[in-house]
């Protein structure tokens, strides 16, 4: 069965709810989804997972959260040749680098060998309906990637 693996920072709760949306779209389609805040998990364990998953808030001005850099570093040592990824986040248009921790997880798995399974999503603030659209067909092109 196929292993997504789910991570994210959330100090509002609005990523947490991103990354749930993402979790439920995958499960309904029948894949096995382990879903982790940032601290509670050490990014190595992306190594068993076929779809890799980061969620991130963007801090401030184009800043990652301080709970996700350990997490972020990490991830930078490994070698994820070969594993599908997806970065989804939340960000404050009021902000000039609007989610660019989404930006900056893209890079970090290019860089370490994954292959880019979704466009990433970026989301102003709380999900609403059109990003919850969004977050389950980048969900969907997600598991279409990893059957490929």
């Amino acid at each position: 069965m196929t292993l997504a693996k789910i991570v994210y920072a959330s100090l509002t709760g609005n990523t947490e709810e991103i990354a749930d949306i993402v979790a439920e779209t995958m499960e309904d389609a029948g894949i096995e989804v382990e879903i982790n805040e940032c601290t509670q998990v050490d990014a190595t364990e992306f190594s068993d997972a076929d779809i890799c998953i980061v969620a991130s808030y963007t801090y401030g001005d184009g800043d990652l959260p301080d709970e996700i850099m350990d997490f972020y570093d990490d991830l930078e040592e490994l070698d994820l040749s070969g594993k599908i990824f997806g970065v989804c986040g939340s960000g404050d248009t009021f902000y000039d680098f609007f989610c660019k921790a989404v930006d900056d997880f893209e890079q970090a798995f290019t860089k370490i060998g994954a292959k880019k399974g979704a466009d990433s999503v970026k989301v102003d603030l709380a999900a609403e309906e059109e990003d919850i659209q969004k977050l389950e067909a980048f969900a969907k092109q997600l598991i279409n990637a990893s059957n490929e």
